[in-house]
């Protein structure tokens, strides 16, 4: 979607830039400077997030038009739509999730989603050696557990405003939805990216930990470090580990260890 489309649909659905800023997840100053013009090249991965929020607004209003819908009259009726301040604080719910556009991919976290756009070739190419390793491992051990890689939806808190999508997740009980996994996984993984940094290390720390993850670990390909949070153990401290190391996998009591060293043999191949 061009910026000159977007500017007409963002007069349209009376969308103000905070409300695009809010929902995008893209810095209102930055949303400013691209439809002020002031930003003449904005990178890629910032015109998808936005260009989200109008797709969304679109999918929503075909809903409602459904919704409308009397049988008795020959029009759709469309209700007025007021846009104000207490709209802009509107928390999404899993109705509004699943009435994203296929092509869009997203979040849901407290009402709020976070828009994602496809992952760096670096990123899926640790995942995909690690969904190996873990594979591995858990089959040499006889380990009564399920290894799944995203996209695959998390219902982490069972209500009606989170649906997560973890780049690794370890559920080690016969219980898996076809759907989606309900509930908080017993181990989640995450590949640290520049538009997902914070929210990986902050939010979804808050959120495995509070939904009853039992271990969180995070990996930072630029700084070729593994973050692991060992939430089973009471007080317990972020164990730090390089590519170079093997990490354990506290959740298997001792059994399971993940050798980065392989990780970054991959990288290595090209150069990485």
């Amino acid at each position: 979607m061009k910026l000159e489309e977007m500017k007409a649909k963002k007069a349209e659905y009376g969308l103000t830039l905070e409300m695009i800023a809010e929902n995008s997840g893209v810095p209102l100053g930055t949303v400013q400077k691209i439809f002020g013009g002031a930003t003449q090249t904005p990178r890629r991965q910032t015109m998808e997030a936005i260009e989200a929020v109008f797709l969304v607004e679109e999918a929503k209003r075909r809903k409602r038009r459904y919704d409308f819908l009397v049988p008795s009259s020959k029009e759709v009726r469309e209700p007025v739509v007021n846009y104000s301040v207490a709209e802009k604080e509107k928390r999404y719910t899993i109705e509004d999730y699943y009435a994203l556009p296929d092509d869009v991919r997203a979040e849901l976290i407290d009402g709020k989603f976070y828009y994602m756009t496809a992952p760096a070739t670096e990123h899926q190419l640790i995942l995909g050696e690690l969904h190996i390793l873990f594979r591995q491992c858990a089959d040499a051990h006889g380990l009564p557990c399920t290894v799944l890689f995203s996209p695959c939806d998390v219902w982490l808190d069972r209500d009606d405003y989170t649906m997560v999508q973890p780049d690794l997740l370890v559920i080690c009980s016969d219980e898996l939805g076809k759907k989606r996994i309900e509930g908080a996984p017993d181990f989640v993984l995450e590949i640290l990216s520049d538009s997902t940094r914070d929210k990986d290390m902050t939010l979804k720390l808050y959120k495995y930990r509070n939904a009853g993850v039992r271990e969180y670990w995070v990996v930072d390909p630029k700084k070729k470090v593994v973050i692991v949070h060992p939430f089973e153990k009471e007080d317990y401290i972020p164990e730090i580990y390089s590519f170079a190391d093997m990490v354990p996998v506290h959740i298997s009591k001792g059994e399971c260890a993940i050798d980065f060293s392989k990780v970054e043999k991959q990288l290595k191949k090209f150069g990485w």
